[in-house]
C-alpha cells in the first residue's frame, strides 16, 4: 500500500506546484500588461496635452481651409475669404478711331462711332494693346446667427488713364463693393433692373448695343421662391439730361431713388426674369426746373438648345432710362422753354453660344436701340445704334482662354447720317 499511494501523492503535488506556477506567471503577465495600458495611457495624455498646446498656439500662424470652396480662413477667426480674379490682355484694330487717346479704342461704345463725312477720317487703321480689363477681387464670409455674413469688393484698371507714352499707368476702379446677410445686401453691385447672367459671352468688355448695364449704390432684399426668387431695390438716382444747345448735363437734384424689381425663375426649359424700374428724372437749374416720372420693363432668358450650347436673349422698354442702356441715350431733352421732355427707348440683345469641343466655344451677339426723341432736338443726336459680335474661344485648361473676335458697330442720328466702325479683337486670359 504504501508504494502504491505514494504516486498517487507525489502526482497531487506536482498537480499543485504546477497551479502555483501557472497562477504565479498569470499574476506576473497580468501585472505586466496592467504597467504597459498604464504606460500607454501616460503617453497618450501626454501627446494629447501637446496637441492642446499646439492648437493654442496655432491661430496666430495656421491658415487652414475655408467652408466655401477655394477659401482659406483667416488665422484667429471664423471668417472665411477667397482671392481671385484675372489678367487679361487685349490687342485691337479698328478701322476707324474715335479719337485721341480714347476709351473707345479698347472697347466697344457705339456713342463714339464717328459719324459724317470727314469726321475723324486722318483717324484710321487704329491699333491699340491694353490690359485694362484686368481685375481683383476679395470675397468673405463668416457665419453668424442670423446666416452667413457675406462681403464682396472688386476692381478693375479702367479707372482714370494717364498717357501711352512712357508708363501706361491706370487707376483702380470700384466695380463691387457690397454686403449681404440673408436676403438684405446692401453696397454697390449690378442694378437689380439687369439679368447679368443673360449677358452674352464677348470678348469685347463693352458688349453689344441694347444691353442693360448699370453698376450703383443700392439696398436691395431678395426672397427665393418655390422655383426661383424675386427682389426689390433701392437704387442710387442720377439724372443726366440733354439741354437745349444739345450739351449732356448731370443734374445732381435727385430727391427720390430708383425703384427696381426682378422676378427670377428656374425652370427646365432655362432661366427667365422680368424686370420693372420707376425713376424720377428732375433738374434744378438756370436752364431748366422740372421733373418727370420714367418707367422701364425687362425680360430676360437663357434658353438651353442642344450640348452645352444656349440662346440669351434680354429686350427692354423704357421711358427715361437712358443712363441704364451704359449711357447710350439722355434721360431726357430741355426744350427751348426750360420743360422736360422724356424719350421713349426700345433695345434688346439676342445671342447664341456653340460648344465645338469641351475647350473651343464660338458666340454670335446682336444687339440693336432706338430712342424715340423730342422733334425738337438737334440733327447730331443719336437716335439708333446696332452692332454684331462673332468670336472664337479657346479654353485649353481652367481659368485661361484665348480668342479672336470681330465687332460691327453703326450709329445713326436724328439727321438721318450714320457711321459705322469694324474691329477685330484678340485676347489672352489668365484666372487665378
Amino acid at each position: 500500500m504504501k508504494k502504491s499511494s505514494h504516486p498517487f501523492r507525489l502526482g497531487r503535488l506536482q498537480c499543485a506546484v504546477a497551479s502555483l506556477l501557472i497562477g504565479t506567471a498569470g499574476l506576473a503577465h497580468a501585472d505586466a500588461l496592467q504597467d504597459l495600458n498604464a504606460k500607454i495611457e501616460a503617453l497618450q495624455r501626454e501627446v494629447n496635452a501637446l496637441r492642446q498646446q499646439q492648437a493654442a498656439a496655432a491661430p496666430a500662424q495656421a491658415v487652414t481651409q475655408g467652408a466655401t470652396p477655394g477659401s482659406f480662413k483667416l488665422p484667429g477667426s471664423s471668417t472665411s475669404a477667397t482671392i481671385g480674379g484675372y489678367v487679361k490682355f487685349d490687342a485691337l484694330y479698328s478701322n476707324r478711331s474715335a479719337g485721341t487717346n480714347s476709351a473707345a479704342d479698347q472697347l466697344f461704345d457705339p456713342t463714339s462711332i464717328p459719324v459724317g463725312p470727314g469726321i475723324n477720317s486722318d483717324q484710321n487703321n487704329q491699333i491699340t494693346l491694353h490690359a485694362r480689363q484686368s481685375r481683383f477681387f476679395i470675397k468673405t464670409s463668416t457665419p453668424s446667427s442670423y446666416g452667413d455674413v457675406k462681403t464682396h469688393l472688386e476692381f478693375d484698371l479702367f479707372g482714370s488713364s494717364g498717357n501711352e507714352s512712357v508708363s501706361n499707368s491706370h487707376n483702380l476702379r470700384v466695380r463691387h463693393a457690397y454686403g449681404s446677410i440673408g436676403g438684405l445686401l446692401a453696397g454697390q453691385t449690378w442694378s437689380n433692373f439687369m439679368d447679368v447672367g443673360a449677358l452674352p459671352d464677348t470678348l469685347d468688355f463693352g458688349g453689344p448695343a441694347g444691353q442693360i448695364f448699370v453698376r450703383q449704390a443700392q439696398v436691395r432684399w431678395t426672397q427665393p421662391f418655390s422655383g426661383g426668387q424675386w427682389s426689390v431695390a433701392l437704387e442710387n438716382p442720377e439724372t443726366v439730361v440733354t439741354l437745349f444747345s444739345g450739351a449732356n448735363q448731370r443734374a445732381d437734384d435727385d430727391r427720390v431713388p430708383d425703384l427696381t424689381g426682378r422676378i427670377a425663375f428656374k425652370t427646365s426649359y432655362g432661366d427667365y426674369s422680368i424686370t420693372g424700374l420707376a425713376r424720377q428724372v428732375r433738374i434744378q437749374s438756370a436752364a431748366a426746373r422740372d421733373s418727370r416720372q420714367g418707367y422701364g420693363l425687362g425680360v430676360y432668358g437663357v434658353v438651353p438648345t442642344t450640348g452645352k450650347d444656349s440662346f440669351n436673349f434680354g429686350v427692354n422698354v423704357g421711358d427715361g432710362i437712358g443712363r441704364y442702356w451704359g449711357g447710350l441715350t439722355s434721360g431726357g431733352f430741355i426744350d427751348a422753354a426750360g420743360r422736360l421732355d422724356l424719350a421713349d427707348q426700345y433695345g434688346g440683345f439676342a445671342s447664341y453660344r456653340h460648344f465645338w469641343s469641351d475647350q473651343l466655344r464660338s458666340t454670335l451677339a446682336l444687339g440693336s436701340l432706338y430712342a424715340s426723341n423730342p422733334n425738337f432736338v438737334g440733327g447730331a443726336t443719336s437716335n439708333r445704334f446696332q452692332s454684331a459680335h462673332l468670336n472664337l474661344i479657346w479654353s485649353p485648361i481652367a481659368n485661361t482662354s484665348f480668342g479672336a473676335e470681330y465687332i460691327f458697330g453703326r450709329r445713326e442720328v436724328v439727321s438721318g447720317l450714320s457711321g459705322t466702325v469694324n474691329r477685330v479683337q484678340a485676347s489672352f486670359q489668365y484666372g487665378f
